[in-house]
């Protein structure tokens, strides 16, 4: 490590868990030659998180330094639903999902990687293709025995659930990703470890070449616990500056540290001192900043201290025309554009997130009298006014 350069030393350690099969091999191969890598996301939804960019920004890093750098966009794999870190198996998703969830895909990675440096591919384009012999043949290389002993798969049995011969392909799948693109390194999150070795194990066996895996630290949710688009616990990369802002603000002092080394480049030593809301508040800015502008991150800074901290309200509430006199909670979430569904709707009122003129509203049966001027609110940061 002491010839090694600054710059491949950060893109080595900083935000890093592991480098298989040793983090010295793999400096060894980038002082020969520039590599290939990659790292896959599957589109189960149509937005991306910060726990996204943990990938996304190392994968820029690797370009930055004048490597291959490609995103797959997992299209074939996303057919067969990842197992990984699941107690039960992923409902299947149609093609019209599929194109509908990567409409905007390359918009919102584009806050994070520069397209000019670093290539898209969808994995449809030669996992779709496999024939049945194809397809026999790279399962040739792997032990059944190894796939069924997966912690997750061992746990699902142990419980008398099903696993579903869908779900152990899947590493197959993956695994020829590193086959088809013929790379030198694989990145993704503590919870692809298995995936990517076993593409490891492809790489060698059918095209002969070693390939190292680099795993990458998985961030919490902004309440602390494990990130989940469902929970309502993610830090989107369309949310507006406020709501970053907001959502940072909110979340555990425990986990604040883990977003400042794992996304960003601040120096630790720099917020070491910070009391605990200071450092909050520094976070927010460098994430804002990151996707919005170093102005927008200093509105949503001023806007969160006077809604919060005077106890103001938004100087930008969105306001509805609403020509119902009574309607169900439910349905004026939906008109307000404050839930997508009447579930989610009803989730959020269950939860006790939503207010009527700053009354907690219980009953998500309750038929709303509409006033004008009176204002409804989502959680703590989102408003709307009925006009």
């Amino acid at each position: 490590m002491k010839n090694i350069n600054s710059e491949i030393k950060q893109v080595l350690e900083r935000g890093v868990d592991k480098v298989l099969p040793s983090k010295d091999g793999l400096i060894s191969l980038m002082a020969k030659r520039k590599i290939r890598l990659y790292n896959g996301i599957d589109p189960t939804g149509s937005k991306l998180h910060l726990g996204h960019t943990v990938s996304l920004r190392k994968l820029q890093e690797f370009a930055d330094l004048g490597h291959e750098s490609i995103l797959v966009i997992g299209t074939g794999t996303v057919l067969a639903g990842d197992p990984s870190l699941r107690d039960e198996a992923r409902p299947h998703i149609s093609q019209e999902e599929i194109e509908n969830n990567i409409k905007t895909w390359k918009e919102q990675a584009g806050k994070v990687l520069d397209f000019s440096k670093v290539k898209i591919r969808y994995n449809g384009e030669w996992l779709l293709k496999l024939g049945l012999k194809e397809i026999i043949n790279i399962a040739a290389h792997i032990s059944a025995v190894k796939l069924f002993q997966r912690e997750m798969f061992q746990r699902r049995i142990s419980k008398g659930d099903t696993v579903w011969m869908s779900e152990t392909l899947y590493p197959l799948l993956q695994g020829y990703d590193s086959v088809a693109l013929d790379t030198d390194l694989e990145i993704g999150g503590t919870d692809q470890v298995f995936n990517m070795l076993i593409g490891r194990e492809l790489q060698s066996k059918i095209n002969k070449k070693d390939k190292f895996v680099m795993t990458l630290p998985m961030i919490l949710g902004i309440d602390g616990k494990t990130m989940s688009k469902t929970s309502g616990n993610c830090v989107w990369l369309d949310d507006s500056a406020d709501q970053m802002f907001g959502k940072i603000m909110s979340m555990p002092d425990t986990i604040v540290k883990d977003y400042f080394k794992i996304l960003t480049r601040v120096s630790l030593d720099e917020i070491k001192n910070l009391s605990p809301v200071e450092s909050k508040e520094r976070l927010a800015s460098e994430i804002v900043t990151l996707y919005h502008g170093k102005a927008e991150a200093g509105r949503a800074a001023q806007e969160f201290n006077r809604i919060f901290r005077e106890k103001g309200l938004p100087s930008d509430i969105p306001e509805f025309s609403i020509k119902e006199k009574e309607i169900n909670i439910l349905d004026l979430l939906v008109k307000l554009k404050m839930a997508p569904s009447r579930a989610e709707a009803r989730r959020l009122v269950e939860q006790g997130g939503v207010a009527i003129a700053d009354e907690i509203q219980k009953d998500w049966k309750k038929e709303v009298k509409i006033k004008k001027d009176e204002i409804v609110r989502v959680g703590k940061r989102k408003f709307a006014k009925i006009i």
